[in-house]
């Protein structure tokens, strides 16, 4: 919005240049939506209190002591999701199709997580996971479709081998089926990692800084051409929203450190899962996003390792899934085992920056 507003007026005034540069809007993306997090926290923690009582929104398939965490709000990730988008919608060119693509990916995951988190006030199990699985599907493929339809580059079906220069994949309408599975597995792995306090948030925040490197360097003709990687015409755009994520996430984070004074939610969880999905798929880099979401896969790995060794053997290869929850009953402490998953996912998500020079 600004940015129309304001950057055409460097014609006339040169202080308005500044906002042609997508360093400057994606520094002030990430200062607003981080203030408006901070601002907005108390107030909306206070109403979600208020929301929630006489119900309850523990997991009841969780160690017995997270009962102490009993009457912490949740639905938190409104508080994100909120300064995500006003950041977004202030500082990006809104005349970029990426733009308005991720932010309605993230906010239609929004949506379908806010109706399990209300659901869960009055059910305690929420929507029945068939129709909400069926609505992310559905929204998805209503946004690749047109992504597929109407491409704006020539990279669209194209799939990216990282390490080797030059090595593309032309996956035609069978792209529609991959993206799909890429976006939706990373929200719902994103929703598995939720269960401990702060766990979800930084690794986000990791994911959201290193595409936000991706997104300049792909949108970038002669940084994608030095680098050897594929340049996408307009993704530069997405910095913008990757720097209002980090921010709006770091400010949510104030709150929702150990001890945390208010959950994420599936309207958090699923609605980041989603964003950081889409932006592997709209940078071209959904190759790398097993290294960048790399404690998401290990999270939704345990989970299906789980399942999968008690169905064909009757037997459980961890105490209990996610993998965050063994490691409760093997007796670390929450704060152990939250700060040890930050570390490996921050390394991680530098080790996957450092392949995009690796050619």
């Amino acid at each position: 919005m600004l940015y129309l507003l304001l950057a055409p007026l460097g014609r006339e005034h040169i202080i308005f240049n500044v906002f042609r540069y997508l360093t400057f809007r994606s520094a002030m993306a990430f200062i607003s939506a981080l203030v408006l997090s901070l601002v907005m926290g108390p107030w909306l923690i206070q109403r979600l209190r208020e929301l929630q009582r006489g119900g309850e929104t523990l997991r009841e398939d969780t160690p017995a002591r997270h009962r102490t965490k009993a009457g912490t709000p949740s639905m938190g990730g409104i508080l994100i999701l909120g300064a995500l988008l006003v950041s977004t919608l202030l500082w990006a060119n809104l005349k970029n199709r990426y733009v308005w693509l991720i932010m309605l990916g993230t906010a239609g995951f929004g949506v379908i997580g806010l109706w399990d988190d209300l659901t869960k006030l009055r059910t305690r199990k929420g929507i029945p996971a068939r129709f909400k699985f069926a609505a992310q599907v559905l929204l998805v493929l209503v946004l690749l479709e047109y992504l597929y339809s109407f491409p704006a580059d020539g990279f669209t079906t194209l799939l990216a081998i990282p390490f080797l220069k030059g090595w593309l994949v032309h996956l035609g309408w069978l792209w529609i089926v991959f993206a799909l599975l890429v976006i939706v597995g990373t929200s719902n792995a994103v929703n598995l990692t939720d269960g401990l306090d702060g766990l979800a948030t930084v690794p986000v925040i990791t994911a959201g800084f290193a595409f936000g490197v991706i997104a300049y360097l792909t949108g970038n003709f002669r940084a994608a051409d030095y680098l050897k990687i594929l340049n996408v015409k307009g993704a530069g755009e997405l910095s913008v929203f990757c720097a209002a994520l980090v921010g709006a996430a770091i400010g949510f984070l104030w709150f929702n450190c150990y001890p945390a004074e208010v959950f994420m939610g599936d309207v958090g969880s699923l609605s980041l899962g989603a964003a950081i999905g889409m932006l592997a798929v709209l940078t071209k880099t959904e190759l790398l996003l097993p290294l960048i979401g790399g404690l998401y896969v290990l999270e939704a790995g345990s989970v299906i390792v789980q399942v999968a060794s008690f169905k064909l053997t009757g037997r459980r290869v961890l105490r209990m899934a996610p993998l965050h929850h063994h490691f409760e009953l093997e007796g670390w402490s929450e704060p152990k085992i939250i700060v040890r998953f930050w570390i490996v996912s921050f390394a991680l998500a530098l080790l996957a920056l450092t392949t995009l020079k690796l050619r």
